[in-house]
């Protein structure tokens, strides 16, 4: 096998058999956590190990007995979208002593345990590789006390740890995000945008306090989000005067005619010299200085609680998965690491570097480096930081630079929750830059028809949480009209377009591209910024909009299900959106623990559809009661959806019954995810920069002429990074009849989706994480977590 190919193997080759894994959560619990379990529990046990459960984190390894038991397959179902920790956590006083880790030693031995996934914060994982670095010395100290048999140090010789990490506030270094800050992220926007509009109604300004003691994260987040007046975080304490500086914005912002201030604190906000600001002393700051009706709102355990996100549940999938491939694939000198996602990738990191990158910010933050402490929080953090700056606080107007460039935002094709935090972002960079920004309604409908009008900075106050397009947004192409286009880019001498929306959009910009030959109104820069609910674009691996899809159908896959408990056995086959793209009906499955997803990509027959009613039938033998079927709106024309709920009703006779739900418009309506706000907004501005790059670049003789391919490009995330790439270049990647890019990074999960579903198939581990070093694990130029 030549070198290249060595980790292009199937996992069949990586057999668990005679292996015992033992999965324990630690530490503060965290929304996914039994996502993460059930997946660690369903592969273990598909490669052939035994799986058992440590109940109550580190106590019940120390007290063993009933606390260590064996995991089935059915122990984990039904789990998937319950938040918490169903096998419990407890913070645990007797692991930190020396007799307390013997304890739990003896308690491994005796099941013959000797891989631990451990799922928790950096003082779970610390202590979970202090155990490793013990355990011989551990074993040898059982054998003197006559515990065990001097044969068991043998077979027993090292014990495996693989890491993830568990908790709401992020604040675990070298991993984009750890389980459970998107569904905390989730609560606060949900609690925020209640209190939006009863703020609204009585002209108040209200402090929220979010959690996060030590890290910043997700009052920056949040605030990012929804568009707060000010954010105050550990990490970068505000400047000394800054009460006279707050105030002055909160009545700035009044001044324009909003209703409303929002300022969120981290509860670990601290000043210049380490002396806490806690929300009261905020809110009587604001009522002494400015006498606005001021309420404070301490979210507290609201955040911990409730049901896991879609994203945070594949998330805890895909990484308990990959923290069995590493249990498997490691060996006596394989230090003990964490596996996470980078972007879209599996990464390992060995644990240690992790927790001393963790720590060294805090050190930095005690010494009060906080510069030095936001760049050790990692490039998304530090890129979450001056995209707030730049958008929340607007400079006066004899601070901006005058680029005397008009630049036009327009949204085109359906609508896609988000578009709004995306036009606000580009509008707000755009002034910030020094540009006129112009804003076209109904897209390239609106653009002809001369439906545009010059925005500012306030029109678009409170658009980030606001769902479909405010902009209006229609799937009209520019070619029958690039005449008329052409004259309004004229009248309004438009120097660069901005356009924001699906595959219609793509395909705009390819017929401008062509229609540059004839008209020079053309030869400006454009870009791209993909927004669409099925995710079909090619070029980006996420697009705007689909995360909302995505939380749409879980939640409504959640609640049929839930319909059914209690009731007889019964199979749900649902039918989502996506054209021929089966993102969201296979990731949807994925996050709903879904038994099929009927897709175009992967073609399928009677056959396959007998072999699932099959499989059906044998699960409804057991104690597992519901079944979920999903399938993509155009996945097969003869295979239809009634055609699919008649066959399971008549082939499952006697064994269940049959509803069917086709979810339709809901899945493009609702309020924006927070990931979808973070996404349109920070996608957005680099887009926006890129245009001012671009302008400078091409202007000459006073004007702009910019007639090169790279200056028509689709700003997309790949992988690790966010990508401009020409649009012209992306022609080769699309099937133009289907509206689908050629190759699909999300087709890598169907297997996943099957193994948990307990069908046998193969599941390629070429992609699975490499064991990388915390410091060199992100590209230059990448953002892997731009979204969030």
């Amino acid at each position: 096998m030549a070198q290249s190919d060595t980790k292009k193997i199937f996992f069949e080759n990586l057999s668990g058999a005679g292996k015992a894994i033992a999965v324990l959560t630690s530490g503060g619990d965290a929304q996914g956590m039994n996502a993460a379990v059930r997946a660690v529990v369903r592969m273990g046990l598909y490669v052939g190990a035994k799986v058992y459960f440590i109940r109550e984190g580190y106590q019940g390894m120390v007290d063993g007995g009933e606390n260590i038991t064996e995991a089935t397959w059915e122990s984990v179902s039904s789990m998937l979208q319950v938040g918490g920790t169903v096998i419990g956590s407890a913070r645990c006083k007797d692991f930190r002593t020396h007799e307390g880790r013997l304890k739990a030693a003896l308690n491994l031995v005796k099941l013959g345990i000797t891989n631990l996934c451990v799922i928790g914060g950096d003082g779970s994982l610390t202590g979970a590789n202090l155990f490793r670095e013990e355990w011989s010395g551990l074993l040898t100290e059982l054998v003197e006390q006559g515990s065990i048999e001097q044969q068991s140090v043998q077979t027993y010789s090292a014990l495996h740890i693989v890491g993830m990490v568990g908790s709401i506030d992020n604040d675990f270094c070298g991993t984009d995000m750890t389980i459970g800050t998107d569904s905390a992220l989730h609560r606060i926007i949900e609690v925020v945008d209640a209190i939006m509009t009863t703020a609204q109604s009585h002209q108040r300004t209200f402090v929220l306090e979010v959690m996060g003691r030590h890290c910043g994260y997700l009052a920056l987040v949040s605030a990012l989000a929804c568009g707060a007046d000010w954010v105050l975080i550990p990490e970068m304490p505000p400047e000394d005067g800054w009460e006279e500086k707050m105030c002055q914005k909160l009545s700035a912002t009044r001044s324009r005619g909003t209703r409303l201030n929002i300022i969120i604190v981290a509860e670990g906000a601290i000043d210049r010299h380490g002396k806490p600001i806690t929300s009261s002393i905020v809110k009587d700051l604001v009522v002494k200085c400015l006498g606005f009706d001021t309420r404070v709102t301490i979210l507290g355990h609201v955040q911990r609680g409730g049901t896991p996100s879609a994203f945070d549940r594949i998330l805890a999938s895909r990484m308990g998965v990959e923290a069995v491939l590493a249990l498997l694939e490691t060996t006596a000198n394989t230090p003990a690491c964490v596996v996470s996602l980078c972007g879209n990738q599996s990464v390992r990191l060995p644990l240690m570097e992790c927790v001393e990158m963790t720590q060294k910010v805090q050190k930095a933050m005690d010494e009060k480096k906080f510069e030095e402490a936001v760049k050790l929080r990692g490039r998304s953090f530090e890129n979450n930081l001056k995209t707030y700056k730049l958008l929340a606080h607007r400079k006066p107007e004899s601070e901006l630079p005058t680029s005397n460039f008009n630049v036009a935002v327009l949204n085109v094709g359906a609508p896609a929750a988000g578009m709004n935090a995306a036009v606000r972002s580009a509008v707000r960079v755009g002034i910030s830059e020094g540009h006129k920004m112009f804003a076209v309604s109904d897209g390239f409908e609106g653009f002809y028809k001369g439906q545009i009008k010059e925005i500012k900075w306030a029109d678009v106050g409170g658009w980030t949480g606001q769902g479909g397009s405010l902009l209006g947004t229609k799937r009209t192409l520019p070619a029958k009209h690039v005449e008329k286009i052409a004259e309004q880019m004229r009248a309004h001498n438009i120097n660069a377009l901005l356009v924001i929306g699906g595959f219609e959009a793509f395909l705009s910009l390819l017929e401008l591209l062509t229609a540059r030959g004839k008209y020079d109104e053309f030869c400006v820069p454009m870009i791209m910024v993909p927004a669409t609910v099925s995710n079909n674009i090619p070029g980006s691996d996420l697009s705007i909009g689909a995360d909302t899809a995505l939380n749409a159908i879980t939640t409504t896959c959640d609640r049929i299900k839930q319909s059914a408990s209690g009731t007889k056995r019964r199979v749900f086959i649902i039918e989502t959106m996506g054209g021929y793209c089966g993102y969201l009906a296979t990731v949807a499955g994925l996050a709903a623990g879904a038994d099929a997803a009927y897709i175009y990509e992967e073609p399928f027959d009677i056959r396959d559809l007998q072999a699932n009613v099959e499989h059906l039938t044998e699960k409804m033998k057991t104690s597992i009661q519901r079944g979920l079927v999903l399938r993509n709106e155009n996945s097969n024309e003869n295979y239809t959806t009634d055609f699919i709920y008649q066959l399971y009703s008549e082939e499952g006779k006697g064994v269940f019954d049959c509803r069917k739900n086709v979810l339709g418009h809901m899945q493009q309506g609702g309020a924006p995810s927070p990931f979808d706000r973070n996404f349109g907004t920070k996608i957005s501005a680099k887009a926006m920069q890129w245009v001012t790059k671009k302008l400078v670049e091409t202007f000459r003789q006073g004007r702009v002429f910019a007639n090169t391919e790279d200056s028509c490009c689709l700003l997309g995330m790949r992988r690790r990074a966010l990508i401009f790439q020409p649009v012209v270049q992306l022609k080769g990647e699309t099937d133009f009849v289907h509206r689908i890019p050629k190759e699909q990074w999300w087709l890598k999960l169907r297997p996943l989706m099957k193994i948990l579903a307990k069908y046998k198939t193969s599941y390629d581990v070429s992609d699975s994480g490499q064991l990388e070093h915390v410091v060199h694990n992100r590209p230059k130029d990448s953002d892997a977590s731009v979204a969030m």
